[in-house]
């Protein structure tokens, strides 16, 4: 399953987009929340090549933030002019034309700019020059009262950063991880800010990984419902929820899994971008990454030994259907064999003309008949 930032309508590059969850088409899930900035709740953002996909634009020194609203060209430019200065620019879900001219005004590359506007990309890091290109996936559990064939479990989006020397943009789609907590936290910690753009991609990954974590717990929760379910006497699993729930973590682990890469590349020790004192934080972020892979490994595992068990449930349940309706039918073999006997058209047949005959030859078809019912309940067949 691909992510939900995947599952959208193809519009053209040059309008703006807004890319869609797949819980919105879904017929038995509910309309999805109205999305937000990451600075506070608003109205649905206007489609349309006028509508601006900026969220937040600061301009940072010494690691405080400048008063005053900036347009990026402007706080870039301000950066440039003083040391120890750099640029956070926050986007949600750009269009084309606009990414285009920020790309012009910060330098970035176009095959990265492509894969920021598209946001179909796998978790990786490259290195356009002195600008890296950050992709994270991100997560999140999305609340159920019940665990069905159609449950959405998890909900996943995009995180794409552009760190250069004095400056950060982020850019975002879906609404799986928002930022603005990851500002807000940033903004009062100064020590820090103080290590510039790679601080706040630090934050940012902390931020997504984190979340993992919590996606991870929860599922687990649902895994110990479903397992109850399968091997509960009274109950009977569907098959179909543990497919479903294999593929939310499915999606889930395409996520996680591919981030390891990066992760390793952000802590190697000749890694010379990042600065010394980052990489240590890196590292945490990366021991987090590990116990969130390790989860979702063990989560697959036992979901596949629960698909087995289901199977092997229904195999014999199989089974024990096919031993009940062989030994009825032994039973009404008996009748059915006097029976014949005694229906072929012969003048000399033994005890025809016997008084007793009938109830004898019943009363001898229900002893043998119940003779194999006591039988076949000793053995387990009935």
């Amino acid at each position: 399953m691909s992510d939900r930032t995947d599952r959208t309508r193809n519009t053209p590059l040059g309008a703006g987009r807004v890319l869609r969850p797949r819980a919105w088409t879904a017929p038995v899930r509910a309309m999805s929340r109205i999305l937000n900035t990451e600075e506070s709740p608003r109205p649905t953002r206007e489609v349309g090549p006028d509508r601006s996909a900026v969220v937040d634009c600061a301009l940072y020194v010494e690691g405080v933030r400048q008063p005053g609203t900036w347009n990026y060209a402007d706080a870039l430019a301000a950066a440039r002019r003083q040391p120890h200065a750099f640029v956070w620019l926050g986007l949600h879900e750009p269009g084309l034309r606009e990414m285009t001219g920020i790309a012009a005004t910060y330098g970035l590359h176009e095959l990265a700019v492509e894969d920021a506007v598209k946001a179909q990309q796998r978790p990786k890091l490259e290195q356009f020059g002195d600008v890296s290109f950050l992709v994270l996936r991100t997560a999140r559990y999305c609340e159920h009262t019940e665990l069905t064939e159609t449950s959405e479990v998890v909900e996943t989006g995009q995180v794409m950063l552009f760190i250069g020397p004095d400056f950060l943009i982020s850019v975002r789609h879906g609404d799986a991880c928002r930022l603005a907590p990851v500002r807000a936290d940033l903004e009062s910690t100064r020590d820090l800010l103080l290590h510039g753009p790679w601080a706040v991609a630090y934050a940012v990954t902390d931020r997504v990984v984190d979340v993992y974590l919590e996606v991870a717990d929860q599922i687990e929760d649902d895994l110990d419902v479903l397992e109850a379910e399968v091997f509960d006497r009274q109950s009977h699993g569907r098959i179909q929820r543990i497919y479903q729930m294999k593929r939310e973590l499915v999606e889930f682990k395409r996520a996680v899994v591919p981030l390891q890469r990066p992760m390793m590349t952000l802590t190697a020790q000749v890694n010379r971008e990042v600065p010394k004192e980052i990489r240590r934080y890196f590292r945490d972020v990366q021991d987090h990454l590990s116990r969130t892979v390790e989860q979702v490994n063990s989560y697959d595992d036992l979901l596949n030994s629960i698909l087995q068990a289901r199977l092997a449930q229904v195999t014999v349940d199989q089974n024990n259907d096919m031993r009940k309706i062989a030994a009825w039918a032994a039973i009404a073999a008996v009748w059915t064999a006097i029976a014949g006997i005694y229906g072929m058209n012969f003048e000399n047949m033994p005890e025809l003309k016997m008084t007793y005959g009938y109830p004898v030859v019943l009363a001898l078809m229900l002893g043998i008949s119940m003779a194999l019912y006591r039988w076949f309940r000793r053995n387990g067949w009935l």
